[in-house]
């Protein structure tokens, strides 16, 4: 019973202190690859029960950091989680100038399913290190790896002791590790379970070892040169696990780099003296004098243009010739030929008022050719003409006279026509015989 009581204190003071928000402390050196890991165990005891049904040890959970009174994390930390049922991983290296400084880092945890939060803040000491930073540095570009799967710490042992079998250093720590998307790359296809690939830098303190240094022959800068794998006595160390771009190795000796300027150039006149308050000009100043500049430019081109208006009109308005010399320079006969153009031209313009509108050939009167008669127009005189149609119907025409049938016992083999239309002998027209219907 003792033993279980003690048991659920433990307990209970364990969940306050978890809930109590303390920040956590690291001591990182400068020089030499950090890494911390949010794991999502660490963080779902803060996070109240949910009243539904689910499995509460799954729940997706996401992390945001961020520099305390910042919006984002320091130049030389990254972070990275690829799925909210991961943890998430920040790692960098910490330079030399942030030594003595401490960075407070605000970790946020997102519960997606429940949409509770809880924060923790994490205290990073960067502590200074006199073998640090180590001379002969090496970056090996990793094709099979992704940063996250290098970040892990069983991982990341057996590259580096991959390295060291074949680099044999007293000393030899990881520097830096990078995404090969930050140098660049592109996104691999999701497909044959490609990898985006890493670069690690590692640093040692003895010089290079002739297996790294096969790189920089000159058979194998050709093979290079011509996208060929080069041949290098060593890969097999490190084939079974690791598959190592060997054109992309790259070998720095930092005791034989020659810095840029030794010491800095004196600044100009220009320039503000790097330690010191920014005092500026004194209010007592006086203003610049703008008349000169308002002279150029708005005063010349306003009179030059003045000038070029007063010339243009002087030319138009002075210098006309007008219609009377005009027509003292023109011989007499053209203006007799004028004048007569002209008024012929106003007779016709006065005829073309006043003449009327003449009616459409089926507004005419109309000749029957049955009757002999003269039909007038259905419509009267006043009707609109634009609104009258072109053939106009002859409904009810008296004396319209049909054409008999023949009779059977006529053999003349004809009509006579006075006799089928005895009206066309009173109106004097030439009439014919007509040849018989009948075969």
């Amino acid at each position: 019973m003792l033993a279980a009581a003690v048991t659920v204190l433990l307990g209970t003071v364990v969940t306050i202190l978890s809930r109590s928000h303390a920040d956590r402390n690291v001591y990182p050196s400068a020089g030499v690859l950090f890494v911390h890991v949010l794991e999502r165990e660490h963080f779902k005891g803060e996070f109240p029960p949910y009243p539904k049904s689910g499995d509460a040890s799954n729940d997706p959970i996401t992390f945001n950091t961020n520099l305390k009174g910042f919006p984002d994390r320091p130049g030389w930390l990254r972070y990275i989680q690829r799925t909210p049922h991961g943890d998430g991983v920040l790692y960098g290296s910490p330079t030399a100038e942030h030594v003595g400084k401490p960075t407070v880092i605000e970790i946020t945890a997102y519960n997606r399913r429940t949409f509770e939060t809880a924060r923790h803040n994490l205290v990073i000491n960067i502590m200074a290190t006199e073998e640090f930073p180590l001379p002969y540095q090496a970056e090996f570009y990793i094709k099979n790896m992704n940063v996250e799967e290098m970040l892990a710490s069983e991982v990341l042992g057996d590259f580096l002791g991959a390295v060291k079998n074949v680099w044999q250093p007293e000393r030899l720590n990881a520097i830096n590790i990078t995404s090969a998307l930050d140098r660049g790359g592109r996104v691999p296809l999701p497909i044959n379970n490609l990898k985006e690939g890493v670069y690690v830098m590692v640093g040692a303190d003895v010089p290079f070892s002739s297996c790294l240094r096969e790189v920089e022959n000159p058979r194998n800068q050709l093979r290079c040169s011509q996208e060929m794998e080069p041949d290098i006595s060593c890969d097999k160390k490190f084939r079974a696990q690791f598959h190592i771009d060997w054109c992309k190795i790259s070998l720095v000796d930092i005791n034989k780099v020659v810095p840029v300027y030794v010491s800095r150039p004196d600044p100009g006149t220009g320039i503000l003296p790097e330690f010191g308050e920014y005092n500026p000009p004194s209010e007592s100043l006086k203003s610049p004098d703008y008349f000169s500049d308002f002279l150029v430019t708005l005063a010349i081109p306003s009179a030059v243009a003045l000038v070029l208006f007063f010339i243009l009109g002087y030319t138009m308005c002075c210098r006309r010739e007008g219609v009377e010399k005009r027509n003292m320079q023109t011989p007499a006969i053209q203006l007799v030929h004028h004048s007569a153009i002209q008024k012929s031209t106003k007779e016709l313009r006065g005829m073309s008022k006043n003449r009327e509108i003449s009616w459409p050939l089926s507004t005419l009167p109309v000749f029957n050719p049955v009757s002999g008669e003269v039909v007038p127009p259905i419509h009267p005189d006043n009707y609109e003409t634009t609104s009258m149609p072109l053939m106009q119907t002859q409904a009810n025409l008296q004396n319209q006279i049909t054409i008999p049938q023949q009779r059977p016992s006529d053999t003349s083999g004809s009509v006579d026509v006075l006799r089928t239309f005895p009206k066309l002998r009173n109106k004097n027209t030439f009439w014919r015989r007509i040849p018989s219907l009948s075969p």
